[in-house]
């Protein structure tokens, strides 16, 4: 890194440690391919954005998972969408653009490179280099079912700690950003000591959300704040685990999906599995509610919903929901939100999940 470009990320990284919230997204580089680009969103209600993904081979090395999409297709009048948020950062200093390593290209790779010393410091070294010549303010580690399927054992976790420590070597916090996005669910967490990767990570991007899907048999609310039943998952258990077990509050982001999940023939959670609609499943946010079908709010659960239509009941967030999310977060102390992902948003401020979310967050 050059001497001048140190100076001007160390008073990135001071600016935002006085944000009082992170309102962050995630914005995928595939999105290129539909007609969207990073230069169509509000940032003055954004913070912070999550470029997903760059992918992990096997001797460790980090890269750029499409060359077209990141640094050559027409963006914003610029080249690539990693080169358009270059460009909005000059414009917006307060903004934070962060590389999410993950992605389904490395689903099997990341656990292999995690348990060798070898390897993750070759990862290091190479998300470094990456961060280095892009001009980044940090990395993302993603794990979840299309990535990492989670530390799913205590030595896996274990090794998710030790990949943390190399980072911070070569990624120093002054400098910095280092954050990943961790499952809701307490049976995946307690694989992991969080006590000790709260040391090495900035933010915690609480992943509450897919808690019911297609792969689950029955139907229910899949990103509700509150659980009606004792044995489900839930955004404030997540929460709540993370901070028994010692991370503080202001490294927890608590994740609102920009999308919906479908299950046909049932009218609510509860239900038998009888299958979804939409794609894989899920409708994205800006076609919610479907055409003709009313909208509600289940305020119990802090989840909104439809019924009817080529969805049947569809459990997701709205502008209500995020709100009462955003209310959650001051309460409990936490560093704000991030949703996934932003090009599903929709563009009406009013219907707007990001616009509700800062809104609330940074009201008195």
């Amino acid at each position: 890194m050059s001497g001048s470009s140190s100076p001007s990320r160390k008073s990135r990284m001071a600016s935002a440690s006085n944000v009082m919230y992170t309102n962050a997204v995630y914005w995928p580089n595939h999105r290129v391919y539909n007609g969207d680009t990073p230069g169509a969103l509000n940032y003055g209600c954004i913070n912070r954005v999550y470029y997903a993904f760059a992918n992990v081979t096997a001797d460790g090395g980090v890269f750029l998972s499409d060359e077209w999409a990141d640094a050559k297709a027409p963006c914003d009048g610029v080249k690539g969408a990693l080169g358009s948020l270059m460009h909005l950062k000059q414009r917006y200093p307060h903004l934070q653009v962060v590389l999410s390593i993950g992605g389904g290209g490395s689903t099997e790779t990341f656990p292999v490179v995690a348990s060798n010393t070898i390897l993750r410091d070759n990862f290091a070294r190479s998300a470094r280099g990456l961060v280095e010549a892009s001009g980044l303010d940090g990395i993302d580690i993603l794990t979840g079912p299309v990535v990492w399927e989670y530390p799913s054992t205590p030595e896996q976790g274990a090794d998710f700690l030790a990949l943390l420590a190399a980072i911070r070597i070569h990624l120093p916090e002054d400098r910095y950003l280092l954050t990943a996005a961790l499952p809701a669910a307490k049976p995946l967490l307690q694989n992991i000591d969080m006590r000790r990767s709260a040391e090495y990570l900035d933010v915690v991007n609480l992943i509450a959300y897919d808690f019911f899907g297609p792969w689950t048999p029955r139907s229910g609310h899949h990103a509700q704040l509150y659980a009606m039943n004792k044995d489900e998952p839930s955004g404030s258990a997540g929460v709540q685990y993370l901070m028994t077990s010692g991370v503080p509050g202001k490294k927890i982001l608590l994740g609102i999906p920009l999308f919906g999940r479908s299950f046909l023939h049932v009218n609510g959670p509860g239900h038998k599995n009888r299958g979804s609609g939409g794609e894989d499943g899920s409708f994205e946010y800006n076609t919610l509610p479907r055409r003709g079908v009313k909208e509600q709010v289940d305020k119990r659960a802090c989840a909104a919903q439809c019924v009817g239509g080529d969805g049947g009941f569809i459990t997701y967030d709205n502008p209500e929901t995020v709100k009462m999310k955003a209310t959650f977060c001051k309460q409990k102390g936490l560093g704000g939100l991030y949703y996934w992902s932003a090009p599903s948003d929709a563009k009406d401020s009013k219907r707007s999940l990001i616009t509700a979310g800062f809104r609330t967050l940074h009201s008195s």
